[in-house]
């Protein structure tokens, strides 16, 4: 049932920008898709960190674009500030979304808002009417597919459940004793990755380095037509950790590349009736359904799913005019453009990490 939601709320999501025009209306299938692999039922919480952080950083960039754009050394450090708070935001657990889409969010904002043919106002008004709409995306689909949860022990008597709970024992028991026979040879990984105060506030240095790092790269660099490439910085930088962040690189040039293919075939498969909006519709339907079935997973496919979807999202609904213009090189420049964006990043986050566990340091705990 998790496929069929997720499935439902992106193409549910392109139905909307398709019937009402919206000009970024990518996020109104991006979203309700992101909310629907994070639960299983109605959770308002993580919808109102969603719609919260979208509005609250489209406020605090258009104030300071507005305010700062003609003072450049005013602009950086309010910008500073402002992806500082973003990153504290992401090392909570409660505050994570929030943070997350205020730092997504807020960069390709900051970047295509200092643009003088960048109509900020525009996209800000896109963005919150597909933050809004999401809601109802996500209801509806939890309500037309609804998890059914069955007891894992049905259908088997009382002396096999006792097996199998001595079984399930026996295992975390060889679990725990395996996981301590290893501890000094991941003692360097613990020491790197800390979870405890000291890891946060690595993590939080960390994705400010590499957010400032970008901010200042896309200003410098005239870089205004590479949304997805910027999106992708920040996707790596998600994990927040050295080693998640490699994971989550590979994980993105594949998805991409896997994305990228399955748009051209929609383009190629409808060829001269790609004006036709319900036909427009099934073709990126059944496109979607096979990295729907991957975010339902769970595993590495989920991830690998989320980037392939993007990349499938993002060109369609951008560049891919019926008739006018079409987006196989729209296509070819975002995978080029991602993969150069993700080699880049993956090389600044190992370069900032390392000097991260150098500079801040913490006592060993001492053992009796």
């Amino acid at each position: 049932m998790k496929t069929m939601r997720i499935w439902f709320g992106c193409v549910a999501g392109l139905a909307v920008t398709l019937l009402f025009g919206w000009s970024y209306g990518l996020f109104a299938a991006l979203l309700p898709l992101f909310v629907l692999t994070q639960i299983d039922q109605w959770n308002s919480g993580i919808l109102i960190q969603l719609v919260l952080g979208i509005v609250w950083v489209s406020i605090q960039v258009t104030f300071i674009v507005g305010f700062f754009q003609p003072y450049p050394v005013l602009m950086t450090l309010a910008v500073g500030i402002l992806l500082m708070a973003k990153c504290i935001a992401m090392t909570h657990k409660s505050s994570y979304l929030f943070g997350y889409t205020g730092l997504l969010i807020g960069s390709i904002l900051l970047n295509f808002g200092s643009f003088n043919s960048f109509d900020i106002e525009e996209f800000v008004m896109g963005l919150w009417a597909s933050a809004l709409v999401t809601a109802p995306i996500v209801a509806m689909a939890l309500y037309l597919f609804p998890e059914k949860s069955p007891s894992p022990l049905v259908g088997i008597s009382s002396s096999d459940a006792t097996e199998l709970q001595k079984a399930n024992t026996s295992k975390q028991e060889a679990s725990t004793s395996t996981s301590t026979s290893t501890a000094n040879e991941r003692s360097i990984h613990i020491r790197n990755q800390r979870k405890d105060e000291i890891g946060r506030v690595r993590q939080a240095a960390l994705g400010w380095i590499v957010a400032m790092a970008a901010f200042i790269l896309f200003q410098v660099a005239d870089l205004s037509d590479s949304l997805s490439a910027q999106a992708s910085i920040f996707i790596v930088l998600t994990p927040m950790t050295l080693i998640g962040s490699l994971g989550a690189a590979k994980i993105r040039i594949i998805g991409t590349f896997l994305g990228c293919l399955a748009g051209m075939m929609v383009q190629l498969s409808l060829y001269t009736l790609s004006n036709n909006g319900v036909l427009f519709l099934m073709a990126y339907a059944i496109a979607a359904g096979i990295f729907c079935k991957w975010l339902a997973s769970g595993t590495i496919k989920a991830s690998i799913g989320f980037s392939a979807m993007s990349a499938l999202t993002v060109p369609l609904t951008t560049s891919f005019v019926p008739e006018q213009q079409d987006a196989f090189f729209s296509i070819c420049y975002r995978f080029s453009s991602i993969f150069v964006a993700v080699i880049g990043t993956s090389l600044a986050i190992w370069i900032g990490h390392h000097l991260l566990v150098r500079l801040i340091q913490f006592k060993e705990p001492q053992c009796n």
